[in-house]
C-alpha cells in the first residue's frame, strides 16, 4: 500500500526545491557578466583566471564548516541564510573596483556556496526519507533549471544595458527573498531523523571513531563523486574547444556539445528517481558509468562531430544520478556524526572542479586534447568499479542536521 505523505512534507519538498533553484540561479547570474567585470578590473587573462579560482578555492578551504554549522543550527537555516550571504558576496564582487576586492568576496562566496550545497542536500535527503522514495535527482534537476534561469536573467540584463551592480542587486534580492520564504516551509529542527523515531530513524548512539572500512567506503564515494563532477565540468571546460579546434566544427555547431551534455543530464535527473526506485542506486550508477565510458570512449576512438555530440549526450545522461547517489550514500554512512559524511564527500568532490581542467590542459600540452580527454571515459570506468558502495544503509548518527 502506498505511503501517505503528510502535507507538511509535501510543502517541505517544494521549499527545498526552491532552495536548489535559487542556488543554481545565483551564481549563473554573474557568469555571463564576468567579461565585463574583467574589463572593469583591467586585468589580463592570466590574472583573470587566478581571480576566478578564488571561488572553488574558498569552497575547498572552508567547505568542511558545513557539518558543525548544521549540527548547531540545522540544515534548513544553514541553506537559507547561506543563500542570502552568497547573494551579498556576489553583489560585493560586482561592485569591486580592484582585483583583490573582487577576489575576496569570490573566495567567501565559494565557501558559502559549498556550505549551502551541503545544507540543501542534507535537507533534501531528509525530505526524501519522509517521502519513502527517491526525490534527490529531481532536486538536482531543479538546480539545473535555476542555472538556466540565472543565465537567462543575465542575458536579459546585458541586452537591456543594466549595470552589473544593479543587476546583481536585483537578482540577490529576488533569490534571497525566495530562500527565506522557503525556509519557513522546510522541516522543523524537531523533525530531524535522529530525534524522530516515527520517521523510521535509528535511535541515537554515540559517534565512534571511523574504522578502516568506513574510511575506505568514504574514499570510494569521493572518487565516484569526483568522477561525476568531472563529467559535468567537461561540457563547460572542453566540449566546445574540442569540437571547434580539434574537429573543425563551426561555432554554432561546437556549442551544441555543451547543450547536448547538460540537456541529457537534465533529462537523466528527471528520470533518475524513477530509475533509482525501480532498479536501485547501484545498478543505475553502473549503467551511468558504462554510458560515460562507452559514449566518450567511442567518440574519442572514432572522432567525428556527430559522434562526439552523441557521446557527450550519453555522458551527460549517464552522469545524471552519480553525484546525488554518492551524497545519499555518504549521508547514510554508519559511525559518523550527522552531516559529516555528506560534508566530506561534497568537500572533496570539488577537487574535480578545481584540478581536473588544469590537469587536462597540462596533459593536452604534452600530447593533444583528444588524448587528454581520455581521463573522462576512465572516470566512467571508476564509477562502474566502485558503484557497489552506493548500496543503501540504515544509520544512526550523533546529533542531527535537518
Amino acid at each position: 500500500m502506498p505511503t501517505v505523505v503528510p502535507p507538511e512534507v509535501r510543502r517541505a519538498r517544494l521549499a527545498v526545491s526552491a532552495l536548489f533553484l535559487t542556488n543554481g540561479a545565483l551564481f549563473a547570474n554573474i557568469v555571463p557578466r564576468l567579461p565585463e567585470i574583467k574589463e572593469t578590473l583591467g586585468v589580463d587573462t592570466a590574472v583573470y583566471g587566478l581571480l576566478l579560482a578564488a571561488w572553488p578555492l574558498g569552497s575547498f578551504i572552508l567547505g568542511l564548516l558545513a557539518a558543525p554549522l548544521m549540527r548547531r543550527f540545522g540544515s534548513a537555516p544553514v541553506a537559507a541564510v547561506g543563500t542570502v550571504l552568497v547573494a551579498i558576496a556576489l553583489l560585493s564582487a560586482g561592485f569591486a573596483p580592484t582585483a583583490i576586492l573582487f577576489a575576496i568576496p569570490m573566495f567567501l562566496g565559494g565557501a558559502l556556496d559549498a556550505i549551502v550545497d551541503v545544507g540543501q542536500n542534507t535537507h533534501g535527503l531528509e525530505v526524501q526519507r519522509r517521502f519513502g522514495r527517491s526525490i534527490i535527482n529531481s532536486l538536482h534537476a531543479i538546480w539545473s533549471v535555476g542555472a538556466v534561469l540565472g543565465g537567462a536573467m543575465a542575458a536579459g540584463a546585458i541586452a537591456l544595458g543594466v549595470p552589473v551592480p544593479a543587476h546583481l542587486a536585483i537578482a540577490g534580492v529576488v533569490f534571497s527573498a525566495s530562500a527565506l520564504i522557503a525556509w519557513r516551509f522546510c522541516l522543523p529542527r524537531t523533525g530531524e531523523r535522529s530525534l524522530d523515531d516515527t520517521a523510521g530513524a535509528a535511535p541515537v548512539v554515540p559517534a565512534v571513531r571511523p574504522g578502516i572500512r568506513t574510511v575506505a567506503m568514504l574514499a570510494a564515494l569521493v572518487v565516484i563523486a569526483i568522477a561525476g563532477a568531472m563529467v559535468e565540468d567537461l561540457g563547460s571546460s572542453w566540449s566546445t574547444l574540442y569540437l571547434s579546434d580539434s574537429l573543425g566544427a563551426i561555432g554554432a555547431i561546437a556549442a551544441t556539445g555543451y547543450i547536448a551534455l547538460i540537456g541529457a543530464q537534465f533529462v537523466g535527473r528527471i528520470l533518475g528517481d524513477r530509475f533509482t526506485d525501480r532498479f536501485g542506486a547501484v545498478a543505475v550508477a553502473r549503467a551511468g558509468g558504462i554510458l560515460i565510458a562507452l559514449g566518450l570512449g567511442l567518440a574519442l576512438a572514432f572522432p567525428t562531430i556527430p559522434g562526439t555530440i552523441i557521446g557527450l549526450a550519453a555522458a551527460g545522461f549517464g552522469s545524471a544520478t552519480i553525484v546525488p547517489a554518492a551524497m545519499h550514500a555518504a549521508d547514510e554512512m554508519p559511525g559518523l556524526r550527522a552531516g559529516s559524511g555528506l560534508t566530506f564527500v561534497a568537500w572533496l568532490m570539488r577537487l574535480g572542479f578545481l584540478f581536473a581542467p588544469p590537469a587536462v590542459g597540462l596533459l593536452a600540452e604534452q600530447t593533444d586534447l583528444r588524448t587528454a580527454l581520455i581521463v573522462y571515459p576512465i572516470a566512467g570506468a571508476f564509477v562502474v568499479l566502485l558503484a557497489f558502495t552506493l548500496r543503501p544503509r540504515r544509520v544512526a548518527h550523533e546529533g542531527a542536521a535537518a
